[in-house]
């Protein structure tokens, strides 16, 4: 089976993001949603560290160590872009001004929870960070992730068995084998990889699916 690597999925999730969007791009894999905005759209990237107007990763040697994302990544600022202090930027997310928020996840139940922050495991380091201040806070929070575990369990889930993040704030999933909305009537299956069949992708995922591919 021929998954999507998470360059396509980074750029599945962009051709999502519409004009005039205010966006948060969490850190982890989200970060790479930057690289594949379509050009010709005018987007405002938000960093809770304190950055609007974010642009994609700088060219090797190019990178300026004052100039990084909430990952410590470097980063670019557009043209207009602007820095503020860390409370302005909690208070952009706390007050509902970000349309959209992108996050990884180690899981995501079927009514839209999302755990994202701790395992569990011994050597992990707890830390939430901003991540529920952007799951409540933003319009639309879209999740990207793969969909299994390295063992081959679904992290589509019907309840989470981690510490949650955010409670029913998930409004889509984009995985390496599907697109998934979360809705009031259950996970409804938006796009899948030509590969699989929904079927397949229901036995892989383990809870209920409702197929609305060719809607």
């Amino acid at each position: 089976m021929k998954r999507l690597t998470r360059d396509q999925i980074a750029a599945r999730v962009a051709q999502d993001i519409s004009e005039g969007a205010y966006v948060n791009l969490g850190i982890g894999l989200p970060t790479m949603v930057a690289n594949y905005l379509p050009k010709e759209r005018e987007i405002f990237l938000h960093s809770e560290n304190g950055l609007l107007g974010m642009g994609p990763a700088p060219a090797p040697g190019e990178e300026d160590e004052d100039l990084i994302n909430a990952g410590k990544q470097p980063v670019t600022l557009l043209k207009g872009g602007a820095y503020f202090h860390h409370a302005d930027s909690f208070a952009m997310m706390r007050g509902g001004h970000l349309d959209i928020c992108v996050l990884g996840a180690f899981q995501v139940s079927a009514t839209g929870d999302l755990a994202n922050w701790h395992t569990g495991a011994p050597d992990a380091i707890p830390a939430v960070g901003g991540a529920m201040d952007l799951a409540v806070g933003a319009k639309q929070v879209f999740v990207m992730m793969e969909h299994q575990t390295k063992t081959g369990e679904s992290k589509v889930v019907a309840q989470c068995s981690y510490p949650l993040t955010g409670v029913g704030c998930v409004n889509r999933i984009y995985t390496d084998l599907a697109v998934l909305d979360v809705t009031p009537d259950g996970l409804a299956v938006r796009e899948k990889i030509a590969d699989i069949s929904f079927e397949e992708l229901q036995t892989i995922t383990g809870v209920p699916l409702i197929d609305r591919t060719a809607s």
